[in-house]
Order: C-alpha cells, then structure tokens, then sequence
C-alpha cells in the first residue's frame, strides 16, 4: 500500500504560478500592457481633431512636416505668378527695345512703316497719325512728322510741350503716333482749304534732316479742312498723348 503525503502550501503556490507562466492559467495581468496598435491610434488623435500640436511627440512632428509642405507649395506658386512676364504688353517690349543699345536701329520712315492718318471726333478738328513698323529691326521716330497737302508750300509747326524726353522708339510690330490740330475750334485760322492728298515727311539723326522716303497715307474721300493754325505733335508713343494737344 502506497502512502500520499499532503504536499506544503508554498509548493503549490510555486506550482500555480509556473501554470501561469506557462499559458494555462488566467490572462489578467495582460490588461497591464496595452496594444501597440491601440497605442498608436491615440497618439494620433489629438493632431487630427485640433492640429495645435497637443499630441504626442511623433503626431507634432508629423502635422509639422505637412504645414511646412503646403506653405512651401503656396511659396512656388507665388513665386511663378511674380515673375511671370505679362504677354502681349506692347509698352513693356517697347521699353526693353529702347533700353537694348546692341540691337541695330534705323530710321522709320515710308519703307519700313505703314502709315494712317485718321480724323478723330474728340478733341474737336483733329487728326490721329499711327505709324507701324514693319520691319525687322527697331527704328527710331525722330522729332516730329513733316506735314504736306497737296502742294503746300509752308510746314507746320510743332507743338513744342509735346516734346518727349526721349526719341520713341518701335520694336517690330509696335506703333508710334502723333496728333495733327487741324484748324482753330474758334474760327480764327486763315486761309481755311480742304485737303485731299496729305505727304508725311520723316527727319533724320539731326532736325530737318531727311529721314528717308516718305509716306502717303489715305484721307477720306470728301478731305481734310485745316487752316492757318495747322500745327502737329512729335512722334510719341501713347495714342492718348498725342490726342491732347
């Protein structure tokens, strides 16, 4: 016959503890350690709901890293739109042409232009000359436009307040003008005729010097009156300043 012994309390308390550790006892204590996965979703809360930077460390530096992107982004578009040259802006080429002391440059005149002479309703008894280059290099308007009708035999004179500060000069494609006052609003002018056939004269480098072939640009059929106060513009770059002389 076999005898049993009853075993001491702290050996089965040592044995409990061994099934514990082992995976057959309960799993209490696992509720001390949370889930990474769970960890992570609360750490990412906070930047998500506020976006103040109250969350954990990781979830800062990432709202950080994608605020520094978009204001990077609106930085470049910025910057594309400030330099982004305005085309189609005639003044601005006309400006650079003028500026540019290396490109080669001639006098406009009939062979390289195309020249209008149009009268206009406001200001009162006035003419609107627009010249146009034509050709491939820039060319120089120099002083003011030598008028005849028909077979006049006196010049116009210019209006000397008109004088720009500096020649104006037209880029391929760009237009120059200059204003004609035809006659007196009041009537004053003498020996008031009609035109019908009208020369424009072009100056050279000095004044009064011979610029190159002229132009005849069409008048309207029934003509042109002007007087004794016929009087023109220099060339000038602005259509709107040569009409208020």
């Amino acid at each position: 016959m076999r005898t049993y012994h009853a075993l001491p309390v702290t050996l089965l308390a040592a044995l409990a503890l061994t099934a514990c550790q082992n995976g057959t006892g309960t799993k209490d204590e696992g509720a001390a350690h949370p889930d990474p996965a769970s960890a992570t979703v609360t750490a990412t809360h906070p930047a998500e709901d506020g976006g103040s930077g109250k969350g954990t460390g990781g979830a800062t530096g990432t709202q950080g890293t994608s605020g520094a992107t978009g204001t990077q982004g609106g930085t470049d578009t910025s910057g594309a739109t400030g330099t982004q040259p305005a085309k189609g802006d005639k003044s601005a080429t006309g400006d650079k042409a003028a500026k540019d002391t290396t490109a080669p440059r001639v006098s406009c005149n009939g062979s390289n232009t195309t020249v209008t002479a149009q009268p206009v309703r406001r200001p009162l008894n006035h003419m609107l000359l627009t010249v146009k280059n034509t050709g491939s290099k820039l060319c120089d308007l120099t002083y003011y436009p030598v008028l005849r009708f028909d077979e006049m035999q006196w010049v116009p004179r210019p209006i000397e307040d008109s004088k720009p500060q500096a020649v104006t000069t037209l880029a391929p494609g760009e237009s120059g003008y200059a204003g004609v006052s035809l006659s007196a609003a009041d009537g004053s002018g003498e020996w008031g005729t009609t035109g019908h056939k009208l020369t424009v004269g072009f100056q050279g480098r000095t004044p009064n010097s011979d610029g190159g072939p002229s132009a005849l640009p069409a008048l309207p059929a029934k003509g042109v009156y002007y007087d004794s106060t016929l009087t023109v513009t220099y060339w000038l770059r602005d259509m709107d300043d040569a009409l208020t002389y």
